[in-house]
This record gives structure tokens, sequence and C-alpha cells, in this order.
């Protein structure tokens, strides 16, 4: 597959159409990802007969998705609204994201270094660390456990990685 890849002219809209299809993938591979940490940590916790962490509010993804409602259908979703509209963010934000990296991965070998690593980690800070403090939908990382900032930079790690897996495939495919 390398080699062939090797051969292949850069081509931009193929990139990212790669790109896209590997951040849909990895937004699902880094939820069950996340799932699976969550469980056990809750298992360990319930091991060591420490009480249950209470749930700390929304999501992003939720808040995100709840803001774009109200903007253009004018009001706040329901509840059950927002348990559909926080996925739908998160894939659409990974699917661009992914989309964005499989066109830059098309003319920078540099940026496809560590297996998506890289990209997995510059978009763990800029996005969890940096611009969902600032845009006021989560705490900051001062706020947070040290514990949950290192599931979730290995969680954008995992994305990464499945981000290049799907885009390589995709692209000696195409």
């Amino acid at each position: 597959m390398s080699a062939r890849y090797a051969k292949q002219k850069p081509d931009l809209l193929r990139g990212v159409f790669a790109g896209i299809l590997g951040g849909l993938a990895a937004s699902w591979v880094m939820n069950q990802f996340l799932a699976g940490v969550s469980k056990a940590t809750e298992a360990l916790a319930e091991e060591k007969d420490q009480p249950k962490s209470e749930e700390q509010g929304e999501d992003s993804t939720i808040k995100v998705a709840d803001a774009v409602a109200n903007t253009f259908i004018g009001r706040h979703l329901s509840d059950d609204e927002k348990q559909k509209g926080g996925p739908i963010v998160h894939y659409a934000f990974g699917g661009l994201m992914g989309g964005v990296y499989g066109g830059i991965a098309e003319y920078s070998p540099a940026s496809r270094m560590g297996f998506g690593s890289l990209f997995g980690s510059a978009l763990f800070v800029g996005a969890d660390e940096i611009a969902v403090p600032a845009l006021g939908l989560g705490k900051t990382p001062a706020q947070q456990p040290m514990s949950d900032q290192v599931s979730h930079w290995a969680a954008h790690l995992v994305y990464g990685a499945t981000v290049e897996l799907v885009r390589r495939v995709v692209r000696s495919i195409l």
C-alpha cells in the first residue's frame, strides 16, 4: 500500500475526502475508547470503594448543538434533542478536522509524522485545551483533574492514528 501511495500525485479533493471518511471513523473509535476508559475508571473506583464521581455538566458538543439550534430555530434544544445534537456536532467536527488533515497530508509528509499522533496531539491542544475553555464551553486545563486530561489526550492520539489509517486505505483505493 505505501509503495502505491508514494507513486500517487497529490490530489486535494481526494485527500480531503479520504480525511473526512477518516475523521468520521476516528470520531466513532474515539467515542468507543472514551467509553472504555470511563467504564474501567468506574470499575476501579468501585473496587476501591470510592464514590462514583458526579457528572460534570453538559459536554461541549451538546452546548454547541444547543447554541446553533437557538441561533437558527430560535429555541433551545430539549434534553432528548441535546442527546442527538451532541453526537452530530462531534461527528461533524471530527469529519471536518479529518478533511483538513487529509488535504494537508496530500502535500506535507511532515504532517503525517507519528502516524497521525502529531495531528491528534495538536487537535487536543487546540480544541480541548484552548478553544473549548476560551469559548466558555468547558473547564480550563487547571480546573480539570490530570487524569481527565491524560485520557482525553490519549483519545485524541487514537483519533489521529485512526484518521491516518483510514486516510491511507482510502487514498490507496482512490
